[in-house]
């Protein structure tokens, strides 16, 4: 067995305690350390194995730990596993753990681990995510999935309290940091089998991370408190963390200015002036998601759409150059691609789409759809589905004005959060709105939604396309690879690229400690502290 370290931050954290918080000497603290944030929508679960959500996960990363964490560069960092071994074919890894407990008490163990994978893929958990364990190529993971094995045949094993084994079916260069991502995250198999769906509830949510659960008002807010059973507990600051629900930015950036919080999304267009205004508020860093309209390509999908030249036209009638610089000014940058640029190591594709002006773009969508039968006697009509937010309408409203002079008509169909992913993931649409953000530093957490069995709304389908993603997984450069699987994306449109996110907030200069420079924005509030007045 080999040592693997994975960069300087890792070889320090592992030779020394991983503190959650270095507070520079000197530093006047506030007397109330608490942190107040902005949620959109409401957290649809709290179950580490059921989560879907950007939101979701930020909740999850606070009140429970995984094997590593991240820091504020995006390095992988200890979190339960103080070190790991590596055997030389990169197939198993060791984790050793740490003196880690729940918050009732009751100690961390490897079984944890072996539990709450093996329930993750179990097909009786009905989890969304249960695809994450494929992708991470552990043993025998798909077979689970699909019903053809048994959950305890699944590669992690204890081999003792405080040793997890984890067995690959091929070597998988990012599989350590795929582990901060929260369905690889340990749940307590003693509360779940008592309390069964109640177990994230509060006062019954057993978790081993630096903050335990006091309140969840769903759809309006939610209350972390610092956890005394935290190993590290010592070093975490921020005694209170709660997230407040606000469907309207607009409504939600009132109630920053008025001090009521402490970190918002800057509204479509208005962060040149707010960043004119508070230049040491206003922030707009890369961020690793990718905004897109989905289409649905399952036999529920609408005729239309069913034709590849109709798919093409609209992604190349949708003027994007006007969405970034006009409606969203923030530093976002147009997508023509699905991978977001700034993520490690991907080369973006080299598309025809780039090339040309959007004159050109609109004047070959328009002879596609006269090619494919459709006209002003003919006109192409589709419903765009999106969930409640201003900037959501925005860009749908220029969507449907863009697509409107090609004799597409489009009707736009505003429902709630949880109304619209349970209709993307029934295939009850015909275009969604649509983000991805990555689980992971590294293309294939982008190019892998669009496999056969990925997450993939539209159900989309393309056997070069799976196999390439099967040869990304054991290619000794990969690259290339997934520059094909762009263009594979590009000529069939399975989903209109809209803009390459980036996040463009509002923080209060109290509050220190939040990353700048992770692409994936991962947080935790144990890194956090506020300053005094």
């Amino acid at each position: 067995m080999t040592r693997l370290f994975l960069s300087t931050a890792l070889v320090t954290a592992l030779a020394l305690p991983a503190l959650a918080v270095e507070v520079p000497e000197g530093t006047n603290l506030a007397a109330n350390q608490n942190y107040t944030f902005w949620l959109l929508d409401a957290i649809k679960t709290l179950d580490p194995g059921k989560n879907t959500d950007v939101e979701g996960s930020d909740a999850l990363r606070n009140l429970f730990e995984g094997l590593m964490n991240e820091d504020v560069h995006g390095a992988m960092v200890p979190g339960v596993a103080e070190r790991f071994d590596e055997s030389d074919d990169k197939l198993t890894y060791t984790f050793h753990l740490r003196d880690a407990k729940w918050s009732n008490g009751e100690p961390v163990t490897a079984g944890d681990f072996v539990y709450a994978w093996q329930r993750v893929v179990n097909p009786e958990t009905a989890s969304e995510y249960a695809w994450f364990i494929e992708l991470m190529n552990v043993a025998n993971a798909s077979e689970i999935v699909k019903g053809e094995a048994a959950p305890d045949t699944l590669g992690v094993r204890a081999i003792d309290d405080k040793t997890l084994e984890v067995t690959l079916t091929t070597a998988t260069p990012y599989f350590i940091k795929m582990l901060s991502h929260a369905t690889t995250f340990p749940v307590p198999q003693a509360v779940i089998e008592a309390e069964g769906d109640n177990w994230t509830q509060p006062g019954k949510l057993v978790g081993n991370g630096a903050y335990t659960l006091q309140s969840h008002n769903l759809g309006v807010d939610i209350t972390l408190v610092k956890n005394p059973q935290y190993w590290d507990a010592g070093n975490v600051v921020m005694e209170t963390v709660r997230g407040v629900t606000v469907n309207d930015n607009n409504v939600a950036l009132t109630r920053y200015l008025a001090g009521e919080l402490d970190r918002v999304q800057i509204p479509a267009g208005q962060y040149p002036r707010l960043s004119a205004e508070y230049p040491d508020q206003a922030i707009s860093l890369p961020y690793a998601c990718s905004y897109a309209y989905v289409m649905n390509l399952s036999d529920k999908g609408p005729e239309p759409l069913k034709d590849v030249r109709v798919r093409q036209a609209l992604h190349l009638g949708l003027n994007r150059d006007v969405i970034v610089d006009q409606v969203l000014q923030g530093g976002q940058s147009a997508a023509y691609f699905w991978t977001h640029a700034a993520i490690e190591g991907f080369a973006a594709p080299d598309l025809p789409i780039m090339h040309m002006t959007q004159q050109e773009r609109t004047a070959e969508a328009q002879r596609l759809l006269t090619e494919a039968g459709y006209g002003p006697d003919n006109p192409v009509r589709l419903t765009l589905q999106y969930n409640t937010d201003e900037n959501h309408r925005k860009l749908a409203i220029a969507a449907q004005q863009f697509w409107r002079p090609l004799g597409v008509e489009i009707t736009l169909n505003n429902v709630e959060w949880k109304v619209h992913t349970d209709r993307l993931q029934n295939q009850d649409f015909e275009i969604a709105r649509y983000a991805w953000c990555g689980d992971y530093n590294e293309a294939s957490t982008f190019l892998d939604w669009f496999q056969t069995g990925g997450y993939n709304s539209g159900k989309w389908s393309n056997a070069e396309y799976d196999q390439l993603m099967a040869d990304s997984k054991t290619a000794d450069d990969a690259a290339p690879l997934y520059t094909r699987a762009e263009e594979i994306l590009a000529a069939e449109v399975p989903a209109i690229n809209v803009y390459h996110y980036a996040k463009v907030d509002m923080v209060s200069p109290k509050i220190k400690g939040l990353p700048t420079d992770n692409v994936l924005n991962t947080w935790y509030a144990k890194d956090l502290y506020r300053l005094a007045d």
